[in-house]
């Protein structure tokens, strides 16, 4: 494995998002996580200027309601960011059924069983690079890039919400009954949207998350 590396000053493209916010691009997913955690260290320290929201995605992170966008673009551009602090907090844990309609074409495509395919993806431990899509829906990382699992070829109008499902690199779960043409492998009854909880979205970025497995 390869060992997490600190980014060099000149690593990131600063880009001017109106006079108010920035979108700053990295080369990766796991440079725009280290980033977004730095950016949040620096901001609970009291060493960032002040940002309304840091908004990470695959590649970039945005800041919107920045007070002095020029200045904090300066600044960015000269940044050493470290690699991702060590992960102390505990993981969320989640139990799953894996008896998703596309889990046999996913072991077919890992060239496993499906019990060994169920094993494979609930052995890994997860961490939310970034939420989207739907509220309350995390794009997590840790799988394996051997395992990396193309879309589906032709999207479902409908996934029931619960379902647990691959695209490319990443792992989610559908929070609600929606569109989406990611391969389902399990489904779990854990809520991970609900306006009555606070926070409401049981996933943030930087959440680690392991998947345990139910019988099915």
């Amino acid at each position: 494995m390869t060992a997490p590396r600190t980014l060099p000053a000149g690593a990131v493209r600063v880009l001017p998002v109106g006079e108010h916010a920035l979108l700053v691009e990295l080369a990766d997913g796991d440079g725009a996580e280290a980033l977004h955690a730095e950016l949040l260290r620096r901001r609970a320290a009291g060493g960032l200027p002040a940002v309304r929201e840091i908004v990470p995605a695959a590649r970039t992170v945005l800041l919107d309601g920045v007070e002095d966008a020029e200045r904090l673009a300066r600044e960015l551009a000269v940044w050493e960011i470290p690699a991702l602090p060590a992960r102390v907090q505990d993981a969320i844990e989640i139990p799953v059924r894996y008896d998703g309609p596309d889990l046999a074409d996913v072991a077919a495509g890992w060239q496993v069983s499906e019990e060994a395919a169920a094993r494979i993806h609930s052995a890994a431990e997860y961490r939310v690079a970034f939420c989207g899509f739907a509220p309350g829906f995390g794009y997590l990382t840790g799988l394996p890039q051997r395992y990396a699992t193309p879309r589906r070829a032709t999207p479902r109008t409908s996934v029931p919400a619960g379902s647990l499902a691959l695209a490319g690199a990443y792992t989610g779960v559908y929070p609600r009954s929606s569109p989406g043409g990611w391969q389902l492998i399990g489904s779990t009854d854990t809520v991970l949207w609900d306006p009555a909880r606070e926070p409401a979205a049981l996933l943030s970025p930087g959440t680690r998350v392991r998947f345990t497995a139910e019988r099915r």
